[in-house]
């Protein structure tokens, strides 16, 4: 059996993981300071931080949520198990001070806190842990797809003592000790298990996080408060005690501009997805922009193989070459952004460079398009058998910047004969079409700072969004990496399975999402996650408005 005596991963994280650093970016193109505290600096607690969110939440249940914006609210609710350090990628202690994993990686043993609580007064104990595990492939399981793919083979969790509890899988699950660390596996009261997972989302949610929520309103915005005793944060965190702040303020501002004037004039202690024109008003007002690249997987055009022209591999293979991504980074997004060379981005374990297989070739696609027998008609768009050469993105405007990289997407496919047909929707909207196929490409990212989100993402057993049939080599491949112990043979899987993705056209990558987070000079602390997402357990403002 595997051990951890200081709770280290016992997989090296699963994979070795590349230093994601916080850095700040400034309109010039060189690094400018962030603002936070200095070595000498002390953190003065109180006070309430304005954040303006650039879309609106789906929800503050952190199982079930998956957008960034939601996610910065649902994650200071709820501790994980485990955490993991965003600069190494090791799994470091959280509710859970040790483990063991066994040998043939499906029993994972975790031993917990004895000093945690929910925010009802309820304690953390080994049936807690059980009742979530439980919930996530019962009455969650529809509405918490991700929660659920992590939990795949999941056998019965045991309750071994009050605060030792064993996690049990039907075959192996490599990914499983770094899936104990994200927020999609945070750990709730044992009232909030039980809740009606509609209810939940909005509001009904208990964890023993640093903050609680105080309220939350749907395309409104939400206010959570200071937990009074917190006392349990991870390894991560600088400050071990309750949070600095009093209270957090969330409200939704769509327009990235508004979001800066805000942050500039002193509505705003922080805004969120700042947009390269806007860096110069907050850079000027004394703020900074925090910029961290997204592991997972990259934001993508992902085919409805099923019907249509995209049902045709030469035509996904002509699309594929016939993109500029650079050009996209370049025009509508910033230094912050890169273009995608690869479905995973880069700063994901397991990553491998397929620049070459994405490079623009935009008379290559053209050619390939003449040979696949579609031909230019009198409006420029090609032609087969009297159908057009013509395929709609759905998408969720939950970055700020997703309507300018499609429209120029558009410009650039209509170069070479190809109409995409833009498709805006709501998230609720997005999430029906995707159960109902109604879409010929699906655009969104997905983040997870570990290469088995290609599993959750492209397996035909879970959501399917190609909507292929099960194959021979790609649903092998990730099931495969599930059950390798040693990380270079793991690393060695995910590396063919993102071939395949490009090779099948699965997957048509953009560019790897960043978040580009605006913050006025008063405002210290603030960090990411090893996924990218906002911790404000360590937040404070340093001086009085």
């Amino acid at each position: 059996m595997l051990r951890s005596t200081r709770a280290r991963s016992v997989l090296l994280t699963t994979l070795v993981v590349p230093a994601l650093l916080l850095t700040a970016c400034s309109s010039s193109g060189a690094p400018a300071s962030a603002p936070t505290s200095s070595s000498s600096a002390t953190a003065t607690p109180g006070g309430t931080l304005r954040f303006a969110l650039g879309a609106s939440p789906s929800g503050v249940d952190p199982q079930q949520v998956g957008s960034n914006v939601s996610i910065y609210i649902a994650r200071q609710l709820a501790d994980s198990l485990t955490d993991q350090d965003p600069e190494t990628g090791e799994i470091v202690p959280w509710l859970a001070q040790s483990w063991e994993v066994s040998d043939d990686l499906t029993r994972f043993t975790f031993h917990l806190r004895d000093d945690v609580t929910f925010s009802d007064g309820t304690p953390l104990t080994a049936t807690t842990v059980k009742a979530n595990l439980d919930a996530l492939v019962g009455p969650l399981a529809a509405s918490a797809p991700l929660a659920g793919s992590y939990l795949a083979g999941y056998q019965e969790t045991t309750v071994d003592d009050e605060h030792t509890v064993t996690v049990v899988f039907t075959t192996p699950n490599a990914q499983f000790l770094q899936a104990t660390s994200t927020v999609s596996l945070a750990i709730l009261s044992d009232a909030t298990a039980a809740v009606d997972p509609a209810a939940r989302l909005q509001g009904e949610v208990v964890g023993s996080g640093p903050f609680e929520l105080e309220s939350y309103t749907q395309d409104q915005g939400a206010t959570i408060v200071r937990r009074g005793g917190y006392a349990w944060p991870s390894e991560v965190s600088e400050n071990p005690g309750e949070a600095y702040l009093d209270q957090i303020d969330f409200s939704i501002v769509p327009e990235s501009g508004v979001r800066s004037g805000g942050l500039a004039s002193d509505q705003f202690d922080a805004v969120g997805d700042v947009l390269p024109q806007d860096v110069p008003q907050v850079e000027g007002s004394g703020g900074a922009v925090l910029t961290r690249t997204n592991p997972g997987v990259a934001f993508v055009l992902q085919p409805n193989v099923s019907a249509g022209p995209l049902a045709d591999p030469e035509v996904r293979a002509a699309v594929q070459v016939a993109i500029n991504r650079q050009e996209l980074v370049d025009t509508v997004l910033s230094e912050a952004f890169l273009p995608a060379t690869s479905v995973l981005a880069s700063t994901t374990p397991g990553y491998v460079d397929l620049s070459d297989e994405l490079a623009f070739d935009q008379d290559g696609a053209a050619d390939a398009l003449d040979d696949a027998g579609w031909t230019p008609g009198a409006d420029g768009i090609r032609e087969k058998d009297g159908e057009k050469l013509s395929f709609d993105v759905v998408y969720a405007p939950l970055f700020t910047g997703s309507q300018a990289v499609l429209e120029l997407t558009q410009q650039q496919l209509k170069a070479v004969g190809v109409d995409l047909q833009v498709r805006q929707q709501t998230p609720a909207e997005q999430q029906a079409a995707l159960a109902a196929g109604d879409y010929d490409t699906y655009y969104y990212n997905v983040t997870r700072a570990d290469g088995d989100i290609l599993r959750t993402q492209f397996s035909s057993k879970f959501r399917n969004i190609n909507k292929r049939p099960a194959d021979t080599v790609l649903d092998p491949l990730l099931d495969a990496q599930l059950a390798q112990a040693d990380p270079a043979r793991r690393a060695e899987d995910l590396g063919t399975a993102q071939r395949a993705i490009l090779e099948d056209g699965y997957a048509i990558p953009l560019f790897e999402l960043a978040q580009s987070i605006g913050v006025g000079p008063d405002v210290h602390g603030l960090a990411f996650d090893a996924s990218s997402r906002l911790l404000f357990h360590d937040t404070w403002i340093g001086a009085d408005r």
